[in-house]
């Protein structure tokens, strides 16, 4: 938790004492998490409540398509699903209690690939993906569900950088911290589709790869579920107590 430092004057029998007058930030970092295709907010919950502990404000979403709109999910097209997105991370920011510089994005699979976008549209300044999909940037207005599958895997396996991709392009502009969690036995999101994204975040002030083992893209069993939690959580701690320290360096907790 970041703290306020303020020097105050204090009266006592005509005179004055110096005191110094210490109050947690009224500011916190913001986390936003976007889930994959098919999945839903529920997901994100457990492990959106651990990082609040850690002194965030974080939101959770449905996209369109899903849940309680379930009934668009055959019409819904990426562009209104970054509507949504960008719509989520204007309500976050609005809150009175976030850091409008301390934002961090969380997205999974389909999720990952808007939020890569999402970061040349707003500021974000921490940045994780677990399974990061890609998707050509033709069709556009096409309706998700309507994408070639079988197309979409071999251009998932296709070797592509930042000039190939708009999602790619975004990365390379990314200058924040960067997380990326693959999955060992991933049948929708290749090693080079991982690839693809590490290559292309070049300007990123630091880019932290990890992997599940033998995990599937859905972190199907509950201990690889776990993994990733433990994962995302010790970088989300890593990065928002450092960045605390840096702007309060004088106020680092000690023990004797």
């Amino acid at each position: 938790m970041s703290i306020n430092s303020e020097k105050v004057d204090i009266a006592v029998d005509d005179e004055h004492i110096a005191g110094t007058l210490l109050s947690p930030s009224p500011k916190v970092p913001g986390i936003l998490f976007v889930h994959g295709w098919g999945g839903s907010q529920q997901r994100d919950l457990a492990r959106a409540k651990n990082i609040t502990g850690l002194g965030c404000v974080c939101l959770t979403f449905d996209m369109r398509g899903h849940e309680q709109t379930y009934s668009q999910r055959q019409s819904v097209t990426r562009e209104q699903n970054l509507n949504d997105l960008l719509a989520a991370y204007d309500r976050l920011v609005s809150h009175p209690a976030v850091d409008k510089s301390a934002i961090a994005v969380i997205g999974s699979s389909y999720g990952g690939y808007l939020a890569t976008i999402l970061t040349h549209m707003r500021p974000v300044r921490w940045l994780a993906l677990r399974v990061p999909a890609l998707y050509w940037d033709n069709e556009w207005s096409v309706p998700k569900y309507a994408l070639n599958r079988e197309e979409l895997q071999h251009y998932r396996r296709t070797a592509l950088s930042p000039a190939d991709n708009r999602a790619l392009a975004a990365c390379a502009e990314f200058m924040g911290d960067v997380l990326l969690v693959e999955s060992e036995q991933d049948d929708f999101v290749p090693h080079t589709t991982l690839m693809s994204y590490r290559s292309a975040f070049v300007s990123a002030h630091s880019l932290t790869h990890r992997i599940v083992d033998g995990a599937d893209h859905a972190l199907s069993t509950d201990a690889n579920q776990k993994a990733y939690s433990a994962m995302l959580t010790a970088w989300i701690s890593e990065m928002v107590i450092g960045d605390r320290l840096d702007k309060y360096p004088h106020h680092s907790p000690h023990y004797s």
